[in-house]
């Protein structure tokens, strides 16, 4: 493993912001399956913006509950809240993993974790639960939301990342591999993944490239 990975240019991987087209599309799993795998802290940002009752956290204190976060050495951040934090989160990681998954895998998810939540009334954050009002009724309800933002994100997202470091994973399968090659040498957490620096030239892990 070493020898082979050693004639490759190596990708440190220290600090990795986790984005997803859609929920459903499993940023929690996969981001808590890469902070073990990099043996670094992992934090989820809707467990910090969402206070019980389900009450947003202003922009500032959010800011200033972050902001020493990304200030670490090493972390992977689920979530980046980019409509009140900017690209705080996205400027600090020197990785940004976009979980893009077909719409029939993540909508199927969704269903499946929204009804287990809902048949266990699973706390989420603070006390918090899912409702089926909050999941079906309205623009904003969860499934709502998931559908109306995600072709936006697809539209918009290329260009808008297009000046960070980005892994755009578009299956399960590229989700997996990404884990597994990534691998800690000398207490420094590395990816053997070679990045497209601006291309869209398929590498030995295919979409692992700027968007």
């Amino acid at each position: 493993m070493r020898d082979r990975v050693a004639d490759r240019e190596t990708t440190y991987v220290r600090r990795v912001a986790i984005i997803a087209t859609a929920s459903g599309c499993g940023k929690t799993t996969f981001g808590r399956a890469l902070a073990a795998r990099l043996d670094v802290p992992f934090h989820e940002l809707d467990s910090i913006h969402w206070r019980s009752g389900w009450r947003e956290t202003e922009a500032s204190d959010l800011r200033r509950r972050v902001a020493p976060l990304v200030a670490g050495d090493a972390w992977v951040i689920d979530g980046s809240y980019r409509t009140k934090l900017g690209d705080l989160v996205l400027e600090a990681a020197d990785t940004v993993v976009w979980l893009d998954l077909p719409r029939r895998v993540w909508l199927a998810r969704l269903a499946r974790r929204t009804l287990r939540r809902l048949l266990f009334s699973e706390e989420l954050w603070n006390g918090n639960r899912e409702s089926l009002r909050g999941a079906l009724v309205g623009p904003g309800s969860l499934f709502g939301y998931a559908l109306r933002t995600a072709p936006r994100r697809r539209q918009r997202w290329p260009r808008e990342l297009a000046r960070f470091r980005v892994a755009r994973l578009r299956s399960q399968a590229e989700v997996d591999a990404f884990v597994r090659h990534v691998w800690c040498q000398d207490g420094q957490p590395a990816s053997e993944t070679d990045f497209c620096q601006g291309q869209t030239a398929p590498n030995p892990y295919r979409s692992f490239h700027r968007p």
